[in-house]
């Protein structure tokens, strides 16, 4: 990457500082808590990009995502880029879904994931579609500089379908879905890094809500929530109160959903933070709210509010309390913004529209 490019950000604010074809544009301010806002790369031997997901290994960044001639395309791969500290490293492809000399198929959804203990993990998903999909696992010593062979996971277990697990008393819990039989959650688990998995649902049948991507939070009290996308107009929720083994009646969350990804992650201070599209249609605007409760949530962020697509977010706290999201920016480019979650200004959602 030859230079780190900004982009604007944000509803009502003046935007931010930025640097684009070489030129140094006049500076202007962050919203507040902002810190920074990158594109991963300029250039790429792709033309569409989509599904990043995003970790901390060793100190440092390393986000990954499919990218190929376009969604579906047999040439779509995964893609990984590391943060140095300094800077991106040139996209490359890690991953992808060739048979043999005729046959490849796309890839789609990469999640990294690193556990205390252990390699890096890579899931992802290879096949002709969502609904014929089957899950894959390649896993990185070296902090994603090489990786394994890949490994398919066994039939019925697809691996965590879009957003990050969790690890709960030495088990990894990962929300899945599947489309096959109506959109349908499902939730895996494995206490020995992907070698043995246990898998509980579908835990609804799809009718009233078809839900697919969970997204994971904690609480004190030992409850798991998990916050999906849906084709109802709404964020919808179940929870676990016993480790991920078993799951409430999917119900309706407070927040809108255009059938579009979504991501979140329980901070360090208890509060729940939630990257999405806060609207019932489209994928513009891109938000960040915050919550206290997980039932009530305030505005924090607009990332994104001009037409076009800002989608799929990932979204990961660092161990300096730092908040560092990914998403798709326009099916172009992968998009990184850097927020401290204490400085940002809390505001009233609107039900059911964007924020102003």
């Amino acid at each position: 990457m030859n230079y780190v490019r900004f982009a604007l950000i944000g509803v009502a604010v003046a935007g931010l500082a930025y640097t684009a074809n070489g030129q140094t544009h006049d500076p202007m301010s962050y919203p507040p808590g902002v810190l920074k806002a990158e594109f991963l790369y300029d250039k790429a031997p792709f033309p569409e990009c989509h599904a990043s997901t995003l970790e901390e290994v060793n100190g440092q960044l390393i986000a990954a995502w499919f990218g190929g001639t376009y969604e579906k395309h047999p040439d779509v791969g995964i893609w990984v880029s590391r943060h140095d500290g300094q800077k991106w490293s040139e996209p490359v492809e890690v991953a992808n879904g060739v048979k043999d000399a005729q046959t490849r198929y796309p890839c789609w959804n990469p999640v990294l994931f690193q556990p205390e203990k252990g390699p890096l993990l890579l899931f992802y998903k290879v096949g002709p579609s969502p609904d014929t999909w089957w899950g894959v696992l390649k896993t990185s010593d070296d902090h994603g500089a090489t990786w394994s062979e890949a490994q398919r996971l066994p039939d019925g277990i697809l691996g965590p379908i879009k957003n990050k697990p969790i690890m709960v008393n030495g088990v990894l819990i990962c929300g899945s879905s599947t489309e096959h039989e109506g959109w349908r959650l499902h939730f895996e688990r494995t206490s020995d890094l992907g070698k043995t998995w246990q898998n509980t649902g579908p835990i609804h049948d799809g009718r009233e809500f078809a839900a697919i991507q969970p997204t994971l939070l904690t609480y004190p009290d030992g409850r798991i929530e998990a916050l999906c996308r849906s084709r109802q107009g709404k964020v919808v929720r179940t929870e676990s109160r016993d480790g991920g083994k078993t799951w409430s009646d999917v119900t309706a969350a407070n927040l809108p959903n255009p059938n579009s990804g979504l991501d979140g992650v329980t901070l360090q201070d208890g509060r729940q933070l939630l990257v999405y599209n806060h609207t019932p249609r489209g994928r513009s605007p891109l938000n960040v709210a915050i919550s206290k409760d997980g039932k009530t949530w305030q505005g924090a962020v607009v990332l994104e509010n001009q037409p076009g697509e800002y989608s799929y977010p990932a979204v990961i706290q660092t161990d300096d309390g730092l908040v560092h999201i990914t998403y798709t920016w326009k099916r172009q480019l992968i998009k990184h913004v850097v927020i401290d979650p204490t400085k940002v200004v809390l505001t009233d959602l609107p039900p059911g529209a964007a924020p102003k």
